[in-house]
């Protein structure tokens, strides 16, 4: 029946948006499933496994509920990208997206934090790195970022890559958290906190390479004790 279908659907937001809050504030393994359904008014405590399965597919549909929303910013955000683009304008593709969604949802929102908890979840992390990188526009705009930086070795490539991953979810993570608190943020705003992103991560991709040598073609090997200081690259 069209109402049932329409229930079950509402029972599913219902779950997530519950999930999602209780994760971000409390963390994935602190919550059960039967909290979850007892918060989100559910009499029957098996609605999670339910709707969802495992814990980990939970998961996934909550970073898949936002990865939708966020990647058609991206979208809209490459439709205006020319020839021309700079590094900075790349960088501002992949951090404004992002900024843009949380703002657009007000003040109460959880997604930062609970990004912030899985990426920090060994066994979780995978989940939200993997649903990122499906994103076609996703891919395109990493492409643009290694195009307009320096040239440097694959190891480090995927460092600063890690880098840029790990401070755009902290930073953005941070700024919910105070807002939520009712404490002063870091930044004025989110598009402020989206100012500073840029800035920063444009830094980064475009900060000089230090190797120690000898220098590995896929990245650098650790110093041995007593050797000379590492020169620049090039």
């Amino acid at each position: 029946m069209p109402g049932e279908t329409r229930l079950a659907r509402a029972t599913r937001e219902r779950l997530l948006s519950t999930a999602e809050r209780m994760f971000a504030e409390r963390g994935v393994h602190a919550v059960s499933n039967r909290q979850i359904c007892e918060a989100a008014g559910q009499g029957n405590n098996a609605a999670v496994g339910y709707h969802f399965g495992t814990k980990a597919e939970l998961v996934r549909a909550i970073a898949s509920r936002h990865s939708a929303a966020i990647d058609e910013l991206r979208r809209r955000r490459l439709a205006g990208i020319g020839g021309d683009a700079t590094l900075r304008d790349w960088i501002s593709c992949l951090v404004t997206p992002v900024v843009e969604h949380l703002a657009a949802a007000g003040s109460s929102t959880w997604y930062g934090r609970f990004g912030a908890q899985m990426m920090t979840d060994p066994a979780l992390r995978p989940i939200m790195v993997e649903e990122s990188l499906s994103s076609p526009a996703l891919v395109r705009i990493v492409a643009g970022v290694h195009r307009c930086s320096p040239p440097m070795p694959a190891g480090v490539r995927a460092e600063r890559g890690d880098m840029t991953r790990q401070l755009l979810v902290h930073v953005v993570a941070d700024h919910e958290r105070a807002l939520a608190e009712g404490s002063p943020p870091p930044r004025r705003d989110w598009p402020d906190v989206a100012a500073g992103l840029i800035d920063a991560l444009t830094g980064l991709w475009s900060a000089p390479v230090t190797a120690p040598e000898p220098a590995d073609q896929a990245g650098f090997r650790p110093e041995r004790p007593g050797t000379a200081p590492a020169r620049p690259a090039g």
